[in-house]
């Protein structure tokens, strides 16, 4: 999957970093975003693949910006991974119903995230 175009968006500067490491080392061009507004002004220009979403961000939190990414028909068809601390029960149904095409639970296990991310890909070049 070299060369894919993952944004990662996370207030957290150590998942943050962790994710972009993993991801970088297997060949992904990698953007990261700690907040909504930032992952806004990033999207248009480097057009991702894939968005791993945190859902608890600052402001605008992750579902939302989902909702808004899934609603604009310029970005709609991104795939979208909610990426999250919670694993109550029905959680995974509200990222669903937010748009999310996806769910990975925090902490990052970082030897899977890889793969996952490259099923991932690989669903977002067959929608293309």
């Amino acid at each position: 999957m070299a060369g894919e175009r993952v944004l990662i968006v996370d207030d957290n500067a150590i998942n943050l970093k962790l994710a972009r490491v993993l991801l970088t080392s297997e060949g992904y061009d990698v953007q990261a975003a700690q907040d909504a507004s930032e992952a806004l002004s990033l999207v248009g220009d480097f057009r991702p693949h894939l968005i791993l979403m945190d859902v608890q961000l600052p402001g605008m939190d992750g579902l939302a910006l989902t909702r808004q990414l899934k609603d604009d028909p310029g970005t709609g068809s991104i795939v979208i991974v909610a990426m999250t601390a919670y694993a109550m029960k029905g959680d995974e149904a509200k990222a669903r119903a937010a748009g999310c095409d996806g769910y990975i639970t925090k902490p990052i296990n970082t030897r899977t995230l890889a793969e996952l991310v490259a099923s991932y890909v690989r669903r977002a070049d067959g929608a293309s």
